[in-house]
């Protein structure tokens, strides 16, 4: 695949040297997604490898963020400060349309995801220390299987839904998001810095469709 050179890791890392304080929770539910009431006002696409097309569609009978990939990588993110303190659950809901054949995940050459949401955690805007959970509808690993990403180990991989089981059905999810970068990084966090989806298809050079639900903080 070509690429311009480093855009592989800023990837992985995420949106590094873009953060800024935006809001923070201050205890009820913060929400970050409002994709419901049409609503991505706040919202910036960073491109990696062509262009991922995001935009707010009727799907099923829900107004959801459609995202359509053709050799395409590029996400859609919002730059927020979340008090994971106050709300340190991440809730969200996607589906998809299919996943990806004979892709190994695990290398660069496979690192593509139907669907993707990840976050970004930056202490004082710092570009080196900047890491990143990512978590994926994976195509051949097991859910709730990790690994470091293939470009860097500042950023975890994690298969919160895997294989086609579930195709073209909505599946909806709670990930408490202090216990998994403590569990992955060994380490306390408070803030996260920005969240972003990504559906992505430049190193299998194929295509993907996902529909992604509203997306917000919960104290529990």
């Amino acid at each position: 695949m070509n690429s311009v050179p480093g855009t592989r890791n800023f990837r992985a890392t995420g949106l590094l040297g873009l953060f800024f304080v935006a809001a923070v929770a201050l205890g009820a539910d913060m929400p970050i997604g409002k994709f419901s009431s049409s609503d991505i006002a706040q919202w910036e696409e960073r491109t990696f490898q062509g262009h991922t097309e995001y935009s707010i569609t009727e799907e099923d009978g829900r107004t959801v963020l459609a995202a359509h990939s053709k050799s395409s990588a590029s996400s859609y993110f919002r730059k927020i400060d979340v008090d994971l303190l106050a709300t340190p659950v991440l809730n969200w809901s996607w589906r998809v349309d299919q996943v990806f054949a004979d892709v190994k995940e695990r290398e660069k050459s496979g690192d593509d995801y139907p669907a993707r949401v990840y976050l970004i955690f930056s202490p004082n805007s710092s570009f080196w220390r900047a890491r990143s959970l990512h978590y994926v509808w994976s195509s051949n690993q097991p859910v709730e299987s990790d690994w470091p990403n293939a470009y860097s180990a500042n950023a975890q991989m994690i298969a919160i839904e895997a294989g086609p089981d579930h195709v073209g059905q909505w599946r909806s999810y709670k990930r408490n998001i202090r216990d998994d970068f403590k569990k992955f990084f060994g380490e306390d966090v408070q803030l996260v810095n920005a969240i972003a989806v990504m559906t992505d298809t430049d190193d299998t050079q194929g295509s993907a469709v996902a529909f992604y639900g509203d997306i917000y903080f919960s104290s529990e």
